[in-house]
């Protein structure tokens, strides 16, 4: 080994640096492990300002009215999106309904979403219009080439709106799974002579690592029974930033709880029982729709692999005494 080595690097020194790097990772590891951050603190940051926004909304609105006069938008984004009036549009607030639902409760997401929404239509289509015109890469007409600079700045300016459904259904999806069986917590904490509030509270501190998305829903929702002036309100809140039905049948059936005095658990555990069914139900359709979906992969990759070891020795002995015994 020394023969391949510089002069004055001996074998020693290389076990020794292997030795020291190898302590370095290990360090390295046992820190990145030690500064792994809990998933849930950002909720809970986010959560502990929506309840300081509504303490000084409906506890001390002049100081609210301070903070919102002081505070000023900065940016590059701030600034392009507010040039255009984008903020003041009529659309903005359907896109902040569509960014609540999918998790983006943050003051700046509108902002960021309006901003790539904007901006992403220009990249794409000058770069289009250099790699078709610029240099040559795709042979087309000066039609295609026209429909091909509209098409990718079309589909450029549709891509946050995709991006952002795709997210709301894996989301509600989630939610979705997980909702008979906080349902059910919230039928043991109703029982067990917890008001609604409370409920949700304990729910979440017990279901917080399964599903963070639901029990971020219902901690917000929490907070926001005890701070707003109507309970209702805050249900109806809830309806409005999941895009559910169950979470609506939920929402209304509470409602209908808190408006006619009718027993929560009772309602709680129907609502549960349907959801749970609901789900089963689907099951059974996956299940059942699984022979016609694996009919084409059958087909096209199991039969021919299956003709051809039943078929490949009785084409070989074929061969071997008609064409090679003729011979």
């Amino acid at each position: 080994m020394e023969q391949f080595l510089p002069d004055g690097i001996t074998g020693e020194d290389v076990i020794t640096i292997l030795a020291a790097a190898s302590a370095f990772l290990v360090m390295m590891a046992i820190w990145s492990t030690g500064i792994i951050k809990d998933g849930m603190d950002g909720r809970i940051k986010t959560l502990q300002e929506r309840r300081a926004d509504l303490k000084r909304g409906y506890v001390a609105p002049v100081k609210r009215r301070q903070t919102i006069k002081t505070k000023k938008h900065v940016g590059l984004m701030h600034s392009l999106v507010n040039s255009f009036n984008l903020v003041k549009n009529e659309q903005a607030d359907k896109f902040q309904l569509k960014l609540t639902q999918a998790g983006f409760r943050s003051k700046e997401a509108l902002v960021v979403f309006l901003f790539f929404k904007l901006i992403l239509p220009v990249i794409i289509s000058l770069v289009a219009i250099v790699l078709i015109y610029g240099f040559g890469m795709f042979e087309l007409n000066t039609a295609q080439q026209l429909l091909a600079v509209i098409g990718s700045a079309l589909l450029a300016s549709y891509s946050p709106d995709i991006y952002l459904k795709n997210v709301t259904q894996k989301r509600n999806l989630l939610m979705q799974n997980s909702l008979p069986d906080m349902l059910d917590l919230l039928v043991i904490c109703a029982e067990a002579g917890l008001t609604l509030d409370a409920a949700m509270s304990r729910v979440v501190r017990e279901m917080g690592q399964s599903s963070p998305d639901l029990c971020d829903e219902f901690n917000l929702t929490a907070i926001e029974l005890g701070f707003l002036p109507e309970r209702r309100i805050a249900l109806q809140n809830l309806a409005n930033r999941v895009s559910l039905p169950s979470i609506k049948a939920v929402t209304a059936t509470l409602i209908q709880s808190e408006k006619y005095g009718t027993p929560l658990a009772h309602s709680l555990r129907v609502l549960s029982e349907e959801f749970r069914n609901e789900r089963f139900m689907k099951a059974e359709e996956k299940a059942a729709r699984l022979p016609a979906v694996m009919t084409i992969p059958l087909i096209l990759f199991i039969l021919p692999t299956l003709f051809v070891v039943l078929m490949g020795p009785a084409t070989c002995q074929i061969n071997d005494k008609f064409i090679n015994g003729g011979i």
